[in-house]
């Protein structure tokens, strides 16, 4: 029992740590934007043509950002960072979510 609290406690940490690792890929999960509602969704709330959004083929984000996307646990994907790159489908637009998508289309100001 102590074990598996301080592994969530780890974990928690870990994730509550993800936007400062955002420099250098160590706290961000590779969201596939390949989920035609949300690509629609992208693009009518941008303002661009869907096939803009589906040429990045994917964003990255921060893990619990990520998590609300994709409508996974966070524990989930922490999980797959440790055995390799996490990745997971957007399946949830979020207002975050636009932002990376126009921070890597270079329509925004950063």
């Amino acid at each position: 029992m102590r074990t598996t609290l301080a592994i969530l406690a780890s974990a928690s940490l870990a994730l509550s740590a993800a936007p400062a690792f955002a420099g250098n890929n160590n706290g961000l999960v590779v969201v596939d934007l390949t989920n035609a509602d949300v690509l629609n969704n992208l693009a009518q709330n941008l303002k661009v043509n869907v096939s803009d959004i589906s040429a990045l083929n994917n964003v990255s984000v921060p893990i619990g950002l990520a998590a609300a996307i994709c409508d996974v646990n966070a524990n989930v994907l922490a999980a797959q960072k440790k055995t390799g790159t996490s990745r997971c489908t957007a399946k949830n637009n979020t207002s975050a979510l636009q932002t990376a998508v126009q921070k890597k289309l270079g329509t925004v100001n950063q």
